[in-house]
């Protein structure tokens, strides 16, 4: 059972700068936004029930279960500190971070570079309001109502000051007149307001017990891993209220709670090749990959996991660099870049190279001669653009779930090539013996069935990404349906060009073609060359819609061969 006990807001901010109060390693960072932490103010001045505090008791000369970072003062990432033995007496933190962060923020620091501001005018009988800025004169100076008339006054003041005057003098009358007279009020309503506002602050923070503390007790004879696990467990139930940790956050508490470096592990590499669109579920999953496991839950993470990682860092980061090489030397950095697209061939680009029996050092530079005589580039980069072009690992249509069946398939085949030529054909075979929807034949009838968005990259010379509203009928949807053509060819590929979305809804708007670029077009010249239009003027105009359209797509087809080879 668990047993609370009640403490002062104003005592436990005070422990916590004086570092009794500590965030174990398992914590994820701080997630709440200024609102939030608004309304949590709001909700403690109204004497609102807010949730308990949960925490681990460390005592002074032990050594902790966890390595630990302080609470951040400013909302800036603090990295943990390994520490052998304790100095003093700590609590470790696990449930209610986010509201203590708040409390700590919003009375003694800033978030964002604001600082908290408590409007002493607050309607005490409704509402407390808080407001964080990084500069008085942006706030508010009156409320309005829903038609933009003024309907209340604002009087804001710095909270970390009302706090520090309040336990200074530790009368809550004195202060409330002190702002009273500093202000010259002589509203009696103001005056009244102040002084309600200021006493409910003083009550909340500094003399009620607002904030229930209970302390989980660890039996310190127990085996050190179990009895971090049990408490990471504990952690984990605690996420089914309050803010919800993602499935990440989970797995990395999980993967903490084994191996401390792992916080500097993840956060590192997560910054470092956001660019390439790995994200945290993504790097959680290529950890297990790159031992050969594709169906890993977090239920089965184990010690093996966080020592795996920690133990390979510098050759999986080294992969990641070769990896965003690859990318770059093949012209698919900026699709990954621009694009939310499937990390799944990353991670198998990754892998093939991390088990290659070579120095860390000559797996970032694996590549590097690329345009020479490195015979596994053009292999990886066919098997990439063909999977890419035929949209194998899109999320629907593909013919299998990329993310489960897919990985496992392809992991399956390319574990038994480990040091070896990267196999290409063999991969295509995995596509063609499960039935999936791919081809090598780049012809024609293909046009409307491969992935478009890696077309019009391939269409572009992989210069130009897509967004949606950047996609245009080149001649125009609506003058084509009144002629009676067969609406999937009104809406191929064939008749679709990227054009910024202003000319696309302006100067070019349902006007047909030819009349159009003639008059509107400057360099006629580049913009056919750009767009793959047939040079032949004679079929830019709608009644040749058919023969239009056939010559564009040999010509978006000599396109997508140049480019996927």
């Amino acid at each position: 059972m668990a047993i609370w006990k009640s403490n002062r807001i104003s005592d436990i901010i005070t422990e916590i700068e004086d570092g009794k109060f500590v965030l174990p390693v398992i914590q994820r960072r701080l997630v709440w936004d200024e609102e939030k932490m608004e309304m949590l103010f709001d909700t403690l001045l109204k004497g609102d029930s807010f949730g308990g505090i949960m925490v681990i008791e460390e005592e002074k000369e032990t050594k902790p279960l966890f390595n630990f970072r302080p609470f951040t003062k400013d909302g800036e990432p603090i990295p943990s500190r390994q520490i052998d033995k304790l100095t003093q007496l700590q609590n470790f933190v696990i449930d209610g971070q986010q509201r203590l962060q708040t409390f700590y923020i919003g009375l003694k620091g800033s978030i964002n570079g604001r600082v908290l501001y408590f409007d002493l005018f607050s309607d005490y009988n409704t509402e407390f309001e808080f407001k964080f800025e990084n500069d008085e004169s942006k706030l508010p100076k009156q409320s309005k109502d829903n038609n933009g008339r003024p309907i209340s006054e604002h009087n804001w003041y710095l909270a970390s000051n009302l706090l520090s005057r309040l336990k200074e003098t530790n009368d809550e009358d004195q202060v409330a007149n002190e702002i009273i007279k500093s202000q010259n009020q002589t509203d009696d309503t103001k005056k009244t307001h102040i002084i309600k506002n200021v006493k409910a602050f003083y009550k909340n923070i500094i003399t009620a017990e607002t904030l229930g503390v209970s302390k989980v007790v660890v039996n310190k004879t127990l085996n050190e891993t179990n009895n971090r696990q049990k408490i990471v467990e504990l952690f984990r139930r605690l996420n089914d209220g309050g803010t919800k940790l993602s499935p990440f956050d989970l797995v990395a508490s999980i993967l903490k709670g084994y191996e401390w470096k792992m916080e500097a592990f993840l956060d590192e590499i997560l910054d470092e090749f956001k660019d390439i669109g790995l994200n945290q579920d993504n790097l959680i999953k290529l950890v297990f990959i790159l031992q050969d496991n594709n169906s890993k839950e977090m239920a089965d993470i184990s010690a093996a996991d966080a020592e795996f990682a920690i133990e390979k860092k510098d050759r999986i980061w080294n992969a990641l660099l070769c990896l965003r090489k690859f990318l770059i030397y093949s012209d698919l950095y900026n699709y990954y870049k621009e694009g939310n697209r499937s990390f799944i061939p990353l991670f198998f680009v990754a892998y093939h190279i991390f088990h290659k029996q070579i120095t860390d050092k000559e797996v970032e530079t694996y590549f590097d001669d690329y345009d020479a005589n490195n015979p596994e580039f053009p292999r990886i980069k066919k098997w990439i653009n063909y999977s890419l072009v035929n949209g194998v690992f899109r999320s629907k249509g593909a013919g299998w779930i990329p993310y489960k069946t897919g990985i496992k398939k392809i992991l399956e085949k390319l574990k038994t090539f480990k040091n070896q030529d990267f196999p290409t054909q063999e991969m295509f075979k995995v596509y063609y013996d499960h039935g999936i929807t791919f081809t090598e034949v780049i012809d024609l009838s293909k046009l409307d069935v491969f992935e478009s968005q890696f077309m019009y990259y391939l269409i572009y010379d992989k210069k130009q990404t897509v967004r949606v509203q950047d996609i245009d009928h080149i001649m125009p949807k609506n003058i084509l349906g009144n002629l009676n053509y067969d609406w999937a060819k009104i809406n191929s590929i064939r008749n679709f060009q990227l054009l910024d979305y202003g000319t696309n809804r302006g100067e070019k708007n349902g006007k047909p073609f030819k009349n159009w670029i003639d008059k509107n077009v400057t360099d006629k010249a580049a913009y056919v060359l750009k767009h793959l239009i047939p040079t032949d003027e004679s079929i830019w105009t709608e009644d040749k819609f058919e023969d239009f359209i056939e010559k564009r797509a040999e010509l978006i087809l000599d396109k997508i061969r140049k480019n996927l080879n």
